[in-house]
């Protein structure tokens, strides 16, 4: 099986910093793969890295056989390659519906003039976005609030719809970071029937970054584990929970015996 995204001796320093050192590892199509860490271990580094937001120092990033490093990150979302951030980044004053439209917009077949002339096509296009949209908000139980400001959601809603704003990109690889920050328990069990249930329906890769050991051992196929920007380990959730140097760097002596 050939990898989805492909990360071989990755390195990037800033000034004396080595941020993330000759990190390899892959994602395969239909994975769900989870990256831990402590705090400052590189993970949102490797976020920026694999979106074009950072270029690597050293090493090379593919995604689809495509080296992704001097693409620029509206390139590689079209790659198809989305995200979701530590910090809500909705537009707060916008419709639901809006914000999930934004995101669709960069599959316009036609440009600036086309819009401009406002012919037939071009309501053609609208419609079917709109569509689109709709649809998308059906699946995730989201199309009552269409028309509500998504400032005025709920913070779990809020998260569950910068995911489903991500997925309006048509991605193959969905990178979530630390999507369970600020939840409780509940929206917590609700968050991982979500992500597998995104895997399943839309059959994409997912890399996840996640300081909840709950959610990443529950849904993640696979753990890669960063200290300093080095990985430490790879393995199943298994594995990583008795590893000794992962307990030692991270997940602690209660953590390995739960």
């Amino acid at each position: 099986m050939s990898a989805k995204l492909q990360l071989d001796n990755v390195t990037i320093q800033f000034g004396g910093l080595r941020a993330v050192g000759d990190l390899t590892f892959a994602v395969n199509p239909g994975e769900l793969i989870g990256l831990i860490g402590p705090n400052g271990a590189g993970k949102t580094t490797v976020f920026n890295l694999i979106t074009g937001v950072y270029k690597p120092t050293a090493g090379r990033i593919s995604f689809n056989g495509v080296s992704v490093p001097g693409h620029r990150p509206h390139q590689i979302t079209r790659l198809g390659i989305a995200r979701t951030f530590q910090n809500i980044r909705l537009f707060g004053s916008l419709s639901v519906f809006d914000n999930v439209r934004t995101a669709m917009m960069m599959h316009l077949q036609h440009g600036i003039a086309h819009a401009l002339a406002r012919g037939a096509a071009y309501h053609d296009e609208e419609a079917s976005i709109a569509s689109d949209v709709l649809d998308l908000l059906d699946i995730f139980g989201l199309r009552g609030e269409a028309d509500t400001p998504c400032k005025s959601m709920s913070y779990g809603d809020q998260r569950r719809l910068e995911i489903v704003r991500a997925l309006a990109t048509k991605p193959k690889l969905l990178l979530l970071d630390e999507p369970a920050a600020g939840m409780n328990p509940t929206e917590k069990e609700e968050l991982m029937k979500l992500i597998q249930f995104i895997k399943d329906k839309f059959q994409i890769s997912v890399l996840l970054v996640e300081h909840d050991m709950k959610v990443v051992m529950g849904i993640c196929q696979r753990i890669v584990v960063l200290e300093y920007g080095e990985k430490i380990a790879e393995g199943s959730p298994d594995e990583i929970q008795k590893n000794p140097e992962v307990i030692e760097a991270y997940l602690g002596t209660e953590a390995s015996g739960s």
